[in-house]
């Protein structure tokens, strides 16, 4: 068990890495206290408590893609149950998980579109994240299947997010 000072949070590191043609394991966005560079490709980026960010995982091989994975994660605070995490220590909540290219690139259109608003998309709402993981997790892609429906993050919805105290 790690031991704080006395009035200390805790805080979430986050392990980041890339190796070319390979690996990348980066941060889509967040804003990470201080970031520590471990070696020539491996990184740590350090978040104080319910602070929301997001890691893209991509791996490949010598035939192509092998993995594409995106977590929308929020940093955890004093007594909070957390989701053990690889690369995430001491774990924290985990708010969207998208696997698959499909997935994965419709959750970046997702928030390229709300960057584009001039929305900051660590503040987004903690429940925009939950539903969109939710759509995304009962979606099944197919030739069958019904095109997927996501809910726009408006200015509006942010708007009335932070009026009501939803953000934290």
């Amino acid at each position: 068990m790690q031991r704080n000072p006395a009035g200390t949070p805790p805080l979430t590191r986050v392990s980041l890495a890339y190796v070319h043609q390979r690996f990348n394991l980066y941060l889509r966005f967040g804003q990470p206290e201080h970031t520590l560079q471990l070696d020539h490709w491996r990184r740590c980026a350090v978040f104080k408590p319910l602070a929301t960010f997001c890691r893209v995982r991509w791996q490949a091989n010598d035939h192509g893609t092998t993995l594409w994975q995106l977590m929308v994660l929020q940093a955890g605070a004093p007594l909070d149950t957390l989701q053990r995490l690889p690369g995430v220590r001491p774990g924290a909540r985990l708010l969207l998980h998208a696997e698959g290219e499909l997935k994965v690139r419709t959750v970046l259109q997702q928030i390229d579109a709300i960057e584009a608003q001039g929305i900051d998309a660590c503040t987004v709402a903690t429940a925009y994240w939950c539903t969109l993981g939710n759509r995304l997790a009962a979606w099944t892609a197919g030739p069958s299947s019904a095109p997927l429906q996501l809910p726009a993050y408006t200015a509006e919805r942010h708007a009335a997010a932070l009026t009501t105290g939803e953000l934290q």
